[in-house]
């Protein structure tokens, strides 16, 4: 008999997080009858408690806003890739009792845009400074070959980039978010906003613009996306993101050496759809 593992994806707000989808569509696919996959709400001062009192059976966890940082602390160990921007959005439990935290948005939102989006660039634009725009800039130091210009809204956040810059060395200028409208002709766009932050750059959008990857997936599209199609732009959309990201995340958790895509892609746009039906 299969002893039940546990897994679940934290954040706040979490409700809308197609997580528990993705995961068990691929636990279906694989015959995974033996494991479940939750979603709990939960702020900064509710982690502590909560991972002190996970039992053997907990196999991972998904981390999302606002928990990407406030979990290291309590981890035995971070991966290279998760140390290289201070922030986790995997934990694993080993068999030993350690607690290993990793990040799958870098290597996610890569193969995105190899799958998606322009494989090389040579230049770039980062809109937003929080951590998933630090995973952007550790994507970007595989895919661009030259400067990338983050617009921020604080000095504060300015030389945190600058500083995430000099780490992966890349060539990062940074510059107020109240010029972002003059970066939106970079052959790469990322935007790592949240839901309306971004959304008044819509009527700058050039004609025959190059890539945006908006981490956004819902409301999709975002006013963003949606004007960047309108002038002919290519857009990847935040779904793809999260199937990335998640079926390398399913791998590190069950130890299966490959992940159903395609099912949890299936998944995840199916979830998508019902909830815009409510």
């Amino acid at each position: 008999m299969n002893t039940p593992r546990r897994a679940a994806v934290l954040g706040s707000p979490i409700a809308h997080s197609l997580s528990p989808a993705l995961h068990r569509a691929a636990y279906a696919a694989l015959g995974l009858k033996h494991w479940s996959y939750d979603r709990f709400e939960m702020e900064e001062a509710g982690l502590p408690g909560f991972i002190e009192g996970l039992d053997s059976s907990w196999a991972g966890l998904s981390v999302t806003m606002p928990l990407k940082r406030a979990i290291i602390p309590l981890l035995d160990e971070i991966s290279e890739t998760a140390s290289s921007v201070n922030a986790v959005n995997t934990v694993v439990f080993a068999e030993d009792g350690r607690r290993v935290g990793d990040n799958t948005d870098i290597p996610g939102m890569v193969a995105a845009l190899r799958e998606r989006g322009p494989e090389v660039v040579e230049s770039a634009v980062i809109l937003g400074a929080g951590a998933t725009a630090s995973s952007a800039l550790a994507a970007l130091a595989r895919v661009c070959i030259g400067p990338v210009t983050v617009y921020v809204r604080s000095k504060t956040r300015a030389r945190e980039m600058n500083c995430w810059g000099e780490s992966l060395g890349i060539d990062v200028r940074t510059a107020d978010w109240s010029e972002a409208a003059s970066g939106l002709g970079a052959p790469l766009v990322i935007s790592t906003t949240p839901a309306g932050a971004a959304d008044f750059l819509a009527e700058a959008v050039p004609e025959n613009p190059g890539a945006l990857f908006d981490v956004l997936y819902e409301p999709w599209p975002s006013v963003l996306a949606h004007a960047w199609v309108a002038r002919k732009g290519s857009v990847i959309g935040g779904l793809e993101l999260l199937v990335h990201q998640a079926a390398l995340q399913f791998r590190l958790m069950t130890g299966c050496e490959t992940s159903p895509l395609e099912v949890m892609r299936a998944a995840g746009e199916s979830a998508l759809a019902a909830s815009r039906e409510d």
